[in-house]
């Protein structure tokens, strides 16, 4: 199974300069939990509903500061055509929960999740990423200490 058998491609991307008040509301709008953030058609992070509370939020920001400020950086990604069990594996190596979605050509053509490969045959291999995912600190880790 391939990655674009399952991913999403109807993807909302901002840009870095969105104030994370318009990002939160197209989350809601559209009921996601991460946006990728483009600049002149490359992709440079992401945004989660998370990186709004634990790192906007929390840090007393305004809900007009610039999306640049709290999104990730270094953002992973895969390729439409790669295995769904090799994804799989290396998101939980890594520790996330969705990747974009690239073609051949670096252009952005869906994001994948976790509960995208679920519902498919790499079930057990989610499993076992889940389980990596949710150890404690990894390198998108959130606390002061690990953005450090």
């Amino acid at each position: 199974m391939r990655v674009s058998d399952c991913m999403t491609r109807d993807v909302k991307v901002i840009a870095p300069d969105t104030p994370i008040r318009e990002a939160a509301r197209i989350m809601a709008r559209n009921d996601l939990g991460a946006l990728p953030v483009g600049d002149n058609d490359r992709l440079v992070g992401m945004v989660t509903d998370r990186d709004i509370v634990v790192r906007a939020l929390s840090d007393g920001k305004s809900p007009d500061t610039p999306v640049r400020e709290v999104m990730s950086e270094g953002i992973c990604y895969c390729f439409e055509d790669e295995n769904l069990e090799h994804v799989v594996s290396n998101m939980g190596e890594q520790q996330i929960r969705r990747l974009p979605v690239m073609s051949r050509n670096k252009r952005l053509v869906g994001i994948v999740s976790l509960g995208d490969m679920a519902s498919g045959k790499a079930q057990r291999q989610v499993g076992a990423a889940l389980g990596e995912i949710t150890q404690e600190g990894g390198r998108h880790s959130q606390s002061a200490e690990a953005r450090h």
